[in-house]
């Protein structure tokens, strides 16, 4: 049988099945009508080859295996901050400040804006070891000192990719271009949601944009249910989650329901999965309504937890969309993602960090701190981190009016985690004195994945969905779980 065959085979029996629900009395039409009042919507789930578990698409579902993380909270640090400034002390820089590294260092690594062999960069803060663990800070991190020994501190990250929408796109979805579901896509596919009042997967940004944009939480071949939901920062969280005027609450049910019945009536004919997507959305639009306003008022929240925080409820900022994750977990959100752009330092690195450590430094940590004190950070992760870090070379560009700013660094940076089955008060992995190359425990986006995954009881390698001929996941056919980095 030739490929055109198939094809028309295949056809054949899709058209058979779509018949079959439309006629055989119950109809897939019925069966979403029936969700929306039971909450048991049948729709399969292929984790793994074979593996076909009717459940709900967002209720809850066992991991593959126990796990202590039930929920991500992802602090991306969008344009990648200086780890040289902050993370990771090299006296050594400031010896050899103003002359070029030598040949046999760089290799063939390529740039975006500097030559290879521009001048060192020395660090621009003073450093200093905190905690029991001993950990060595910058002082632009005076909060992250407070808390040292709860995170995990991971100095031999690398990555791919030397520009940020391709570097970013890969950390959250595995591939460096747009098309491929996001991490929290995934992780709301293998382990679905704790509430059926909020999106599963919420999204918000307080710095200056997104370079990978709407990629980065997109669901790509997954059903759109599994897509991250973007809040905004002022007015309503979501477009139009408020009635017009002159819509009272029974207007706003009868029309919802007349919008069901007609994509009901579609969905019996065309039998397009999407429009289950089309049917829950409107449902939880609804719903959204009534427990959108309730999370973002934070009149319940004590003075003392806002100023925790350095939290104006009034104003929008890093530190208002930190309080409202803890709200959102406390309620059953699976993964939030804040994004905070703006730490691409390509001139005067020391006021870009003085700047971003000052709106994000206080507010990441005090977000510890109160899972902590609430009992929540032991089930939940917080990854705080970019996409990658920054050159021990300075850059300088009269034309572009640049000057003491570092580029693009792919080979080596830093991210921190906590919570949820990390090691608290560990430093893993090692640079060398120049802070260039890895020398000890390299860590790869891929294998960050894969043990974010496995910090919440998914098995990178299971956690699959079958897309046009083959299984796809996460970290594609790479990564490997840290397992030193677990406690």
């Amino acid at each position: 049988m030739n490929w055109f065959q198939d094809f028309q085979a295949e056809s054949a029996r899709a058209i058979t099945r779509r018949w079959f629900l439309r006629d055989c009395g119950v109809g897939l039409g019925k069966i979403a009508l029936a969700s929306l009042l039971t909450d048991a919507l049948v729709v399969p789930r292929a984790m793994a080859a074979g593996d076909a578990v009717a459940a709900n698409p967002l209720a809850p579902r066992p991991p593959h295996f126990p796990a202590k993380a039930k929920r991500v909270i992802h602090l991306f640090m969008a344009g990648a901050p200086s780890q040289l400034d902050l993370f990771d002390y090299k006296p050594k820089l400031a010896e050899m400040e103003g002359k070029p590294l030598p040949p046999s260092v760089i290799g063939d690594q390529r740039y975006a804006f500097i030559r290879s062999d521009a001048g060192v960069l020395g660090p621009r803060f003073k450093f200093a070891k905190h905690g029991g663990c001993g950990a060595e800070l910058s002082e632009m991190l005076p909060h992250l000192a407070d808390i040292v020994d709860d995170i995990c501190l991971v100095r031999s990250c690398h990555t791919d990719q030397f520009n940020h929408a391709p570097a970013q796109i890969l950390f959250n979805t595995g591939f460096s271009q747009p098309g491929r579901p996001s991490m929290g896509s995934w992780v709301v596919y293998g382990l679905g949601c704790e509430t059926s009042d909020l999106p599963a997967f919420v999204v918000m940004s307080t710095g200056s944009g997104i370079s990978g944009g709407a990629a980065n939480w997109s669901s790509g071949f997954l059903p759109t249910y599994y897509a991250g939901v973007r809040f905004r920062n002022t007015g309503d969280p979501i477009l139009d989650v408020s009635s017009p005027k002159g819509i009272d609450a029974r207007l706003q049910r009868d029309s919802l329901d007349l919008i069901r019945e007609l994509n009901q009536r579609r969905l019996e004919t065309a039998g397009d999965p999407e429009i289950v997507t089309r049917i829950a959305a409107y449902e939880m639009a609804y719903r959204l309504q009534s427990s959108a306003p309730e999370l973002m008022n934070l009149k319940s929240e004590s003075k003392e937890t806002l100023e925790l925080y350095g939290c104006d409820p009034a104003k929008p900022s890093f530190a208002r969309a930190c309080l409202l994750a803890r709200r959102m977990v406390e309620r059953g959100v699976r993964f939030v993602n804040i994004y905070h752009e703006g730490w691409d330092a390509h001139s005067d690195v020391s006021g870009n960090l003085k700047t971003n450590c000052g709106a994000t430094d206080q507010a990441a940590a005090a977000l510890v701190k109160d899972l902590k004190q609430r009992g929540l950070l032991d089930e939940t992760l917080v990854i705080w981190g970019g996409e990658f870090g920054r050159t021990p070379m300075v850059e300088t560009n009269a034309a572009l009016g640049r000057s003491l700013g570092r580029d693009h660094h792919p080979t080596a940076y830093t991210m921190w985690l906590a919570g949820g089955g990390i090691k608290g008060g560990l430093t893993y992995g090692a640079t060398d004195e120049l802070g260039f190359n890895i020398v000890e425990d390299p860590v790869h986006v891929y294998d960050l994945q894969a043990t974010i995954l496995h910090c919440l009881g998914l098995d990178h390698e299971r956690l699959t969905f079958f897309h046009q001929g083959r299984h796809f996941r996460l970290t594609d056919v790479h990564g490997h779980v840290v397992r030193n980095l677990l406690a």
